[in-house]
Parts: C-alpha cells; sequence; structure tokens
C-alpha cells in the first residue's frame, strides 16, 4: 500500500483530525512521526516515518512499561535513525526488518495488529535476527538512560559522587 504524500508543508488542523483515530495513534506525515494526542512529534532523516513509528511500537512491545508514554520509546528510537543516516548498511537492516514485521503481520502490517500478544508473538519468531538484537540492545541503553525517566523506575542516578549506594539507599527498593 503506497502512502501519497502531499507537497504542502505539513498538515492542516483539519487534515490532522481527519486522520486521526481514538487512543494513541501515531500520524505519519511527510518526515515526521506525530502522537497529536500526547503533542509531540519524531522528523526522520534516514528512515522512513512509517519505519520510525514502527519502531517506536516495536520498542514499547520489547520493553512494555505502561506508565510511560510514547515520546520516551521515540526518543529511544530516534538513534536507529541517526545510525542510519550515517551507514547504508543499518538502514537496510531497519528498514527490512520492518518489512519482515510487517510482512509476518499480514495485510494490515505490524502497527495494524491491535492485540499486543499478536505483536509479541510475532517477536518470539525474529528474536535471534540481527534486526531484533540491533533494536533490543540498543533499547537498554537508549530508553533506561533517560534521566526524565530515572525517578519512575525509582533509580535515583550514579551514586559514585555521593560515595556509594552503602550510606544512600542500598536497602531502600520498594519494589522488588
Amino acid at each position: 500500500m503506497a502512502t501519497i504524500y502531499d507537497n504542502r508543508r505539513g498538515i492542516s488542523r483539519r487534515e490532522l483530525l481527519k486522520r486521526g483515530t481514538v487512543g494513541a495513534a501515531l500520524i505519519v506525515s511527510g518526515r515526521a512521526v506525530i502522537s497529536p494526542e500526547n503533542a509531540w512529534g519524531l522528523e526522520a532523516t534516514a528512515l522512513r516515518p512509517e519505519t520510525v513509528a514502527t519502531l517506536i511500537l516495536l520498542a514499547r512491545d520489547i520493553y512494555p512499561h505502561d506508565q510511560l508514554a510514547d515520546r520516551f520509546y521515540a526518543i529511544a528510537v530516534k538513534g536507529q535513525d541517526t545510525r542510519a543516516a550515517q551507514h547504508a548498511a543499518h538502514k537496510a537492516l531497519m528498514e527490512d526488518g520492518v518489512a519482515d514485521l510487517d510482512k509476518r503481520a499480514g495485510s494490515v502490517g505490524y502497527r495494524g495488529l491491535s492485540w499486543e500478544d499478536d505483536r509479541v508473538a510475532i517477536l518470539r519468531e525474529i528474536e535471534t535476527t540481527p534486526f531484533f538484537q540491533a533494536v533490543r540492545g540498543d533499547l537498554i541503553v537508549s530508553l533506561y538512560n533517560q534521566k526524565e525517566l530515572w525517578p519512575i523506575f525509582g533509580y535515583e542516578g550514579e551514586s559514585y559522587s555521593e560515595g556509594g549506594y552503602i550510606n544512600r539507599g542500598f536497602n531502600d527498593i520498594e519494589w522488588l
């Protein structure tokens, strides 16, 4: 299914509302992935914006945290786009990997699968592929190294400068 882009800069508010759906929908417009409901956007420079939107959902499926907004996953995935701009092989890995996900998902594509369990079943099929390992491995750092998220997970940051954890919250982990 081909996506038609108009040459106008951005989209009108009316068009944005027409394209929107109920829920946390991501809209692909030009080179951007936009979340109108949550007022953020991400420009894709090397990867197709549809690829970036799929990577955001893939990131959430790999590391699901209901308390995190999609924008944190978008920030984490932006590194894949940056790396794709620098290395043609990485760009091919990401584009081909997402195309494979869409093919496995059938006519609706990966983002069209509304049940998380259906998407996770596909991820189990590809978990040993270089594509999956590249995305998963990068997410460990790019998602969890966002300082804004640390309080959500109860992480207080590095402790070396404070003398270590022994005298600074060594046994105050309440979520274990």
